[in-house]
């Protein structure tokens, strides 16, 4: 037996109505013996079988195709039926009944939903039947389209359990993916980062100094890009942002920590806060800080440098409120459209782009936390960011 037909031959095994569709076939037409059979251009295969005559045919017995009517019907697509074969005009001298000692027959062909042959649903005996009744035919014929949905569904099941068993295996390679990713870049930038530090307790000239600062800053700029890397593979790859939910108390305290840090980072900008968060909120305290702090860096390097930035956070009505604004001109559309993608195409250079992470990132936190990040952006007006969330709602959102 081939491959696929011993595939044919499993699956009718696991439709368990079949047994009972050739159990109703033997009461109905009070034939002794009934099977369906995988019939192709070479091959006769028993795929179920009910014997009650010792026929000795079991499933995935095969029978030689030309010995069998199954063939004609494979040929001519009709279904066969004589109740007394000695007694009929045709089938008295065919060689079929002769061989196998059969006096009532009956086969009827089963297609697959595509219109394609798969076989037969079949009954023989060796006495005499009565098989006159046309409702008989009907009946097989409708069980046949039985047996040929139950092998669709079966074959939409096998398909989604090894859709289900590939998306496992796709999870574990993602899982390994982002750890390599992890240990294989940041192992370099240990070392990286620890030669500087000891470089630094050395007495080097200015020069030197100022070069070991720039490596110092550069080992900082490189870990925060990997981190965003990690996060950006996690996102993309299905993992999610991952978000520790708890109860904070002093996201307010939080909020305002990012903006005195980019004060101190920025002093050459005015950045103006209000920042009124108090009591307690369900959230991840770090991530929301990092949204924040991208959010008003983007501002910080995007806006209008003689302009203030402005910040704003509030906790009201049921819902958490973060707005962070600045000065310049509008974002246009084609900007707009592409802003919290992880990819960034620039009209000086069509063809070029860059990473652009961090509104991505930022968008990914938000909705960690059920929430939206929004652009909002007109002349006259400037650019403002507003992420919201809800207060009762986050605590149901799941850490991915």
């Amino acid at each position: 037996m081939n491959m696929h037909i011993a595939d044919d031959v499993a699956a009718i095994a696991r439709i368990p109505a079949v047994q009972r569709i050739l159990e109703a076939v033997a009461h109905l037409t009070g034939m002794r013996f009934a099977a369906v059979a995988r019939v192709t251009e070479t091959t006769w295969t028993a795929c179920a079988v009910r014997d009650a005559i010792d026929f000795g045919l079991a499933p995935g017995g095969e029978l030689v195709l030309e010995s069998t009517i199954c063939n004609e019907i494979r040929q001519h697509h009709t279904p066969v039926v004589f109740g007394q074969a000695s007694a009929h005009p045709v089938f008295s001298t065919h060689h079929t009944p002769r061989q196998y000692g059969i006096e009532s027959y009956i086969s009827i062909p089963i297609f697959r939903r595509d219109g394609a042959f798969f076989g037969t649903l079949c009954a023989i005996d060796p006495e005499p039947a009565p098989l006159d009744d046309p409702n008989i035919v009907r009946t097989l014929e409708l069980f046949a389209e039985l047996i040929s949905e139950q092998m669709e569904s079966e074959a939409r099941l096998v398909l989604s359990q090894d859709a289900l068993q590939d998306a496992r295996h796709v999870v574990k390679l993602r899982e390994q993916f982002v750890t390599v990713l992890g240990r294989d870049l940041r192992d370099p930038l240990t070392v990286i980062r620890t030669y500087a530090h000891l470089l630094a307790d050395e007495p080097l000239g200015a020069e030197w100094v100022e070069y070991v600062d720039d490596m110092n800053r550069s080992c900082e700029r490189m870990s925060d890009l990997l981190d965003k890397l990690l996060d950006f593979a996690r996102g993309r790859l299905g993992e999610g942002i991952p978000v520790r939910l708890v109860d904070v108390d002093d996201l307010g305290n939080v909020l305002s920590d990012v903006v005195e840090s980019l004060r101190a980072a920025h002093p050459e900008r005015v950045i103006e806060s209000d920042i009124q968060v108090t009591g307690a909120v369900m959230c991840d305290p770090d991530r929301i800080a990092q949204l924040a702090r991208q959010v008003l860096l983007n501002a910080l390097t995007h806006g209008d440098a003689s302009g203030p930035v402005r910040v704003l956070a509030r906790k009201e009505d049921g819902r958490l409120s973060l707005a962070i604004e600045n000065r310049g001109p509008p974002i246009d559309d084609a900007m707009r459209s592409q802003l919290f993608e992880p990819f960034l195409r620039e009209a000086p250079n069509p063809a070029g782009g860059r990473l652009a992470l961090g509104l991505y990132l930022s968008g990914q936190i938000a909705q960690a936390h059920g929430g939206r990040l929004v652009l909002e952006s007109s002349d006259g007006r400037g650019t403002r960011f507003v992420f919201g969330m809800p207060l009762d709602a986050a605590d149901e959102t799941l850490a991915l």
